[in-house]
C-alpha cells in the first residue's frame, strides 16, 4: 500500500511540474542557399575557418568560362581541368572570402606546378614543392580540393607527392 501511495506521488509531482502542452509550432520552409549560379563555371576549393584552426570550408569559385576554355599558355593551362583547382587552391582565398574569415594554411606560391591524375589507387596529385612538413590543415585542403577536382567525390583516396616525400593516402574529412 505505501508503494502506491509513493508511486502516486511521483506522478503527480511529474505532471504538475508547470510546463503545458503546446500545438505544432509552423516554422516555414527550410532555409535555401544558391551555391553557384546556374550556367557558372566553377571549381571546389577548401580553405581554412579563421574561426577555428582547423575547420574546413567548401567554396565554389567561379572560373571564367572564356580562360577556361581557350588559348595557349602558361596562364590557360594553368586554368585547364583538374589542376585549375590546385591553381586557384594555392592562390589563397580572395578578398570576399578572406571578408568572411577565411584562410589557407598553404604556402603562397604563384607558380606551383600540380599534375592530377585517377588510378586504381585513388586521386595521386603531384606537386613541385615540398609537402611532408604542411599541417594537418593545409594536408585537407589538399586533399579535399583535389579529390573533388578530379572524380566529383571526396571520399576518394588521395596521395600527394611533394619534391621532399609522400602524404597519404588520405580521405577528406568533411
Amino acid at each position: 500500500m505505501r508503494g502506491r501511495y509513493a508511486l502516486l506521488s511521483v506522478l503527480l509531482l511529474a505532471t504538475g511540474c508547470g510546463i503545458r502542452p503546446t500545438d505544432v509550432v509552423e516554422a516555414g520552409e527550410p532555409a535555401t542557399v544558391e551555391v553557384a549560379p546556374a550556367g557558372q563555371l566553377g571549381t571546389l576549393l577548401y580553405f581554412v575557418s579563421s574561426s577555428t584552426a582547423s575547420r574546413l570550408l567548401p567554396v565554389i569559385r567561379p572560373v571564367d568560362p572564356k580562360v577556361y576554355n581557350s588559348g595557349t599558355g602558361w596562364e590557360a593551362d594553368r586554368l585547364k581541368g583538374a589542376p585549375a583547382a590546385l591553381a586557384l587552391l594555392f592562390g589563397g582565398p580572395n578578398r570576399a572570402e578572406r571578408d568572411a574569415g577565411l584562410r589557407s594554411e598553404l604556402p603562397p606560391s604563384g607558380r606551383v606546378k600540380a599534375g592530377i591524375e585517377l588510378s586504381a589507387q585513388g586521386v595521386k596529385v603531384t606537386l613541385n614543392i615540398p609537402v611532408v612538413g604542411l599541417s594537418q590543415a593545409a594536408r585537407q585542403q589538399l586533399i579535399c580540393t583535389a579529390a573533388r577536382a578530379r572524380t566529383a567525390d571526396r571520399t576518394e583516396a588521395v596521395t600527394v607527392s611533394g619534391t621532399d616525400g609522400v602524404i597519404g593516402p588520405d580521405h577528406c574529412s568533411v
